[in-house]
């Protein structure tokens, strides 16, 4: 059977808008701020051979990770053993998880006793137990301290809560209420992605969808190898550092090599740091997800992100480093910071070979910060996590965009208005950080400022951060970004380590500062009008135009 382009243009459509219902219910559905107001979620769906066939926009993270996390589901709970209404849930870093905050629900759907496909989504939990609230400490050593460890199970079965299971999770967190409200916003993006598939299969019929959904990937594949095509063929390399582990190793080399040869690309990891004993280990899944991004952000991001568009892309990630680690490593901070330098790297060696591709490095760093303890308002047990945006890199053409979310993250940032209803926590100042974009012909994003003020009562404090003393690299000629840091303000600022976890007292401000971002081209180039605007609106000061342009007012 032959499929027109048109019918497969219309499946390929419904497919992503499939995941797109999907996404939009489990943020209206979310209890908590970090899945209803960040977004720090992602949905898919993937076909009966449990291979990717669309996905929201949301969390690249996320996304290029959930493939791992369906095939170990599948890999324990083959198609034989599952029913109409059953749900498998897990977060095992080790089998295809990120971090143990991000919970993967997949849920199988059946036409006439067959499974057609699975659908799934990954949130990010505020709090999943561990040695410390909000579940990213710092300070983790083993796996074991980061929170409850959860292989592939059951969560529903035949349509009905597994309750032993359940109840395991929510006997495991601080906030059991909010974490029972987020799973069941969980089950309902994939009911919904149950019903439109289904819908999608009345339509067209078991046959024609499994054939399409086989040429949409082909389709892909077909694509990505064209583009890798167009690249000079070579070998490419690059090499960063992230700033530390948090456990008193520093300066730890993040390097690979690609060889571009014809339609393929062979990534290769070797040379970077061996694992360790802080939390910034990145299990091979968040890796591979780091390096599909950023090899599709090169070739064309336009191309329809599904198992097809990877298959032209080898990776190889040597085992027992701080990008393929094994148990019992503390990863937690490698899906949310290393993450971050995979990309960099990758993008940076493509960035030697053709810059007019790349965009120079973002801030390089998620900054995460959690608060956890009472909140005196009602004794009831809080926990409180959230990403902050940066710089995004100066790129041919354009200049950087001021404090967003960068790469792997694609969250929003948590509206004052809600933090300060749903925590006891305030606000004090929020703004730009003028002078941290890298300058260039195209000047690097700006950095944030954002200070938080614990109220009326004692809260413990996590940072776990980058590029503090590393910087973000410029590309083509541009300046580097400039560089984060945090202090704790209590009448003087003391400077606080980048990965470090604080108990506070009543009224002591965090101030976090986040990384700029680098710049493209010869800063000599810029256009004055370009400088006199970044001037007027204080994004620059007139002492860094004088060091850093040729310029005259």
């Amino acid at each position: 059977m032959s499929i027109d382009s048109v019918t497969l243009e219309v499946i390929r459509n419904a497919c992503i808008a499939i995941a797109e219902e999907m996404n939009a219910n489990l943020i209206r559905t979310g209890y908590s701020p970090n899945i209803k107001e960040r977004r720090d979620c992602s949905c898919a769906m993937f076909d009966a051979d449990a291979e990717l066939i669309s996905q929201a926009e949301n969390m690249p993270v996320h996304l290029g990770a959930m493939p791992f996390s369906v095939a170990a589901a599948i890999d324990r709970y083959p198609p034989e053993t599952l029913e109409e209404g059953d749900a498998i849930i897990l977060n095992d870093p080790f089998r295809g998880g990120a971090h143990l905050p991000d919970l993967t629900l997949v849920t199988p759907i059946f036409v006439d006793g067959d499974i057609v496909a699975y659908a799934a989504n990954r949130a990010h939990h505020a709090d999943i137990g561990g040695s410390r609230a909000g579940s990213v400490a710092a300070d983790s050593t083993e796996i074991y301290q980061e929170g409850l460890r959860i292989p592939p199970v059951k969560l529903f079965a035949g349509g009905e809560v597994n309750e032993p299971v359940m109840e395991m999770i929510l006997s495991n967190v601080r906030t059991p209420d909010e974490r029972r409200g987020d799973l069941r916003a969980q089950e309902a993006a994939n009911q919904t992605g149950k019903r439109r598939f289904t819908e999608l299969v009345g339509k067209y019929g078991v046959e024609t969808l499994t054939e399409a959904l086989a040429e949409i990937k082909d389709y892909s594949e077909r694509r990505m190898r064209s583009e890798i095509e167009s690249l000079p063929d070579g070998t490419y390399s690059f090499e960063d550092v992230l700033d530390d582990d948090g456990a008193g190793n520093e300066n730890l080399p993040v390097v690979v090599e690609l060889e571009v040869d014809g339609d393929s690309v062979h990534v290769d990891f070797e040379g970077t740091a061996p694992q360790t004993d802080g939390p910034i280990n990145a299990v091979f899944a968040v890796t591979a997800s780091a390096t599909y991004y950023a090899v599709r952000c090169v070739t064309d991001p336009d191309i329809p992100p599904n198992h097809g568009c990877y298959r032209p892309i080898d990776i190889h990630a040597p085992e027992g480093t701080i990008v393929n680690p094994t148990l019992p490593a503390a990863v937690v901070g490698g899906n949310l910071e290393t993450s971050q330098r995979v990309t960099d790297v990758v993008l940076g060696a493509f960035g030697n070979e053709v810059p007019e591709r790349v965009v120079a490095a973002g801030q390089g760093t998620m900054n995460n910060i959690t608060f956890g303890g009472t909140d005196p308002r009602d004794d009831s047990p809080y926990a409180f996590y959230e990403t902050q945006g940066g710089g995004f890199g100066g790129r041919a053409g354009k200049d950087g965009m001021d404090g967003v979310h960068v790469h792997m993250s694609n969250t929003m940032n948590t509206p004052i208005e809600v933090l300060e209803t749903a925590y006891p926590l305030r606000v004090t100042r929020y703004e730009l950080r003028q002078d941290s974009g890298g300058a260039g012909e195209f000047r690097g994003g700006l950095g944030l400022r954002r200070d938080i003020q614990v109220r009326d009562h004692h809260a413990t404090f996590s940072l776990l951060a980058e590029r503090h003393r590393s910087t973000p690299y410029g590309l083509a000629g541009g300046d580097s970004g400039g560089n984060g840091a945090a202090y704790l303000i209590d009448g003087d600022e003391e400077k606080l380590p980048e990965k470090s976890t604080h108990v506070l007292e009543p009224g002591q401000i965090v101030s976090v500062r986040t990384p700029g971002a680098g710049g493209y081209g010869d800063p000599d180039e810029r256009d004055p009008e370009a400088i006199a605007r970044d001037l007027r609106l204080g994004k620059v000061s007139p002492e860094f135009t004088r060091d850093h342009y040729d310029y005259e007012d």
